[in-house]
């Protein structure tokens, strides 16, 4: 709505006629509605998507190097941990209800590696459904803005820079032969779209239009 209030106080401050007003604004319609339509189908493809992923998702305790440090250590930790219990794991569900069974041994281990580097800040963690995440890349692969189900775990107050990663298809925490890969998991169009860097502009673009449904989403329950 602020982008389109923008857009006429752009237009009404250039000397149109009335008839050259109605064109611009018709054909700055038209493209959005063209905009929204190509949406569409990319928007049901991602979100396919989603549902085929599980997230890793760790706060910080803070933004001092100190804790972010201390955060990547944790991190290494967690995926050392998580190795060896996702070997055979073969979709979204197992992967969910392995990290849900291990879960008090996830916290325990990343406990202990606060505790050993000489924090006491608390380490809390939980699957959370439908977490929503914006555009992300993984070396060559570009998950789409959407939401996912994670594994979110918190440092300390939680209000440090994130680190994410895709627990599955194991890509953060070492994947073996015998697990799961992207190609695995998506189908081919799939995982075309995620593995191509041809789609950047398009990521980009369902975005922003991810950002304005949610926005909208947000002022109608309100």
């Amino acid at each position: 709505m602020k982008l389109i209030s923008k857009v006429k106080r752009c237009l009404d401050s250039y000397n149109f006629s009335s008839v050259g007003k109605s064109i611009v604004k018709s054909m700055i319609c038209g493209f959005v509605i063209c905009f929204l339509i190509s949406m569409i189908g990319f928007d049901a493809r991602s979100q396919e998507i989603s549902n085929d992923v599980f997230r890793l998702h760790i706060l910080a305790n803070s933004d001092s190097e100190k804790d972010q440090n201390l955060k990547q250590n944790v991190r290494k930790a967690v995926q050392s941990l998580c190795y060896d219990k996702f070997n055979g794991v073969k979709n979204r569900e197992e992967a969910e209800k392995a990290v849900d069974e291990m879960l008090p041994e996830i916290l325990e281990k990343a406990q202990e590696e606060v505790l050993r580097e000489g924090f006491d800040y608390p380490v809390s963690g939980k699957i959370v459904k439908e977490m929503y995440f914006t555009n992300r890349v993984y070396d060559n692969i570009t998950l789409p803005a959407g939401y996912y189900d994670a594994l979110r775990i918190e440092i300390g107050s939680g209000e440090g820079h994130n680190w994410w990663c895709v627990m599955f298809p194991p890509i953060c925490i070492g994947a073996s032969d015998n697990d799961a890969d992207i190609s695995d998991v998506l189908d081919p169009e799939e995982t075309e779209l995620v593995t191509d860097n041809r789609y950047e502009i398009k990521f980009k673009c369902y975005e922003i239009y991810r950002d304005i449904a949610e926005k909208l989403s947000n002022n109608a329950a309100e």
